[in-house]
């Protein structure tokens, strides 16, 4: 197939996607982005009416909002009724889930060897392997042992039913929303039973899981529906962007197994270059003004697309290569936004690499990972999810008691 190429029209050096593996199709929204990108005009009016950003530091001048430039907004704590808040709230939500987080992995961390040899091994297919592995460890905090197991179930649903890359197109519309109206009743259903509690002073003290942490870091007054909404986006933001960004670091390993061996962080880090799950972020302007050589107004909706800022080939040496060593370097944090930037920076971002880099090191150290991928492209929506591929795990010869 000939390379998809863009370009000015006026002899300069056009774009070609044809070293952005598994992008050849600009019907999709990634695609069509890439093919548009060229590096001499890096921020642009897409052929929707986005105004695209690749630019580092028209990226960060959007993501830090230093100067105001856009609509405050939130990547995280949005509802139906808006941005969930106030802000005190969302930044004490934030702290209180990290601590939750943090001290579940390091009691938990044992419990690794035995997760991945029960879900991966001999064989599993990925994504969703790798999605069911990272629920499976952190599923006490998404939702305490004690709670019913009518819950838990509910739970394990959502997750099987709208969290796996794919799954909403398994169930017709029909069913979607039949599920989606029981899973939502079944959540309120608890948040209003824990409002209660707290309601007649009977506080929990330590929170038991992230459902709590929503609960108390919001006060009393907040909606019950708001609340299920934000817990839903922890839902997804734990099992299913940990889940892909762990299936990318598998894949990119497992189809560059002639790499020299390299620190696990720094695969870990290049996977989310490469492939950054928070691919695009929205912004509003606040006003007319110039952002990267293009007039903006209010009207206008900016699109800062991680996946090109990652890859802008003035920024990075071999922008679409596999290259984890580059990582031995220091990398300006600026041109690396896999969790984006400023105030609304993902709050998990050092709990993520910390559980990858963990997961990484133990599939590396006592398994040989064999992958089989047809070569297809990323599946494309708010996540950028790995492509279906399998996974062979045979152990180690040094590793012969499970870790």
């Amino acid at each position: 197939m000939e390379p998809l190429v863009t370009g000015t029209g006026d002899g300069e050096r056009a774009r070609t996607l044809h070293g952005h593996a598994g992008l050849g199709r600009p019907s999709d929204p990634l695609g069509r982005l890439a093919a548009e990108f060229d590096d001499a005009q890096d921020v642009w009016r897409s052929a929707t009416g986005l105004v695209c950003v690749a630019n580092p530091d028209a990226a960060r001048a959007v993501m830090g909002n230093r100067h105001a430039v856009v609509t405050e907004t939130s990547d995280f704590y949005r509802t139906r009724h808006g941005v969930f808040g106030p802000r005190g709230a969302q930044i004490e939500i934030g702290r209180a889930s990290r601590a939750l987080m943090s001290r579940h992995l390091h009691e938990h961390r044992s419990r690794l060897p035995q997760l991945v040899a029960h879900h991966l091994a001999s064989g599993s297919v990925w994504p969703d392997a790798g999605n069911l592995l990272v629920f499976a460890h952190l599923r006490d905090v998404l939702l305490h042992p004690g709670a019913p197991p009518a819950l838990h179930e509910v739970l394990e649903h959502i997750v099987t039913r709208a969290v796996l890359a794919g799954a909403r197109q398994r169930h017709t519309a029909v069913s979607r929303l039949r599920f989606r109206r029981r899973a939502f009743a079944a959540l309120h259903d608890e948040v209003a039973a824990r409002q209660g509690e707290r309601g007649r002073g009977g506080g929990v003290g330590e929170p038991r899981d992230l459902l709590d942490v929503v609960l108390d870091g919001c006060g009393p007054a907040a909606r019950a529906a708001d609340l299920v909404e934000v817990y839903l986006s922890f839902l997804f933001a734990t099992v299913g962007s940990i889940g892909f960004a762990l299936g990318w670091s598998v894949l990119v390993l497992g189809t560059h197994a002639e790499q020299p061996p390299a620190r696990t962080d720094w695969v870990v880090r290049e996977a989310l270059r490469l492939w950054p799950v928070a691919w695009l972020f929205a912004r509003t302007p606040s006003r007319e003004q110039e952002l990267g050589g293009m007039r903006v107004t209010p009207k206008d909706r900016l699109a800062v697309c991680t996946y090109l800022v990652h890859r802008h080939p003035a920024h990075w040496e071999k922008p679409d290569a596999f290259i984890p060593q580059r990582w031995a370097d220091a990398v300006p944090d600026g041109e690396y936004l896999p969790f984006g930037y400023g105030p609304h920076t993902c709050a998990g971002a050092v709990v993520t690499m910390r559980l990858l880099t963990d997961l990484v090191a133990l599939l590396t150290r006592d398994w040989q990972v064999s992958v089989t991928h047809d070569g297809a492209g990323p599946q494309i929506g708010p996540a950028l999810a790995p492509p279906r591929f399998t996974v062979a795990l045979s152990r180690r010869d040094h590793d012969l008691g499970g870790g």
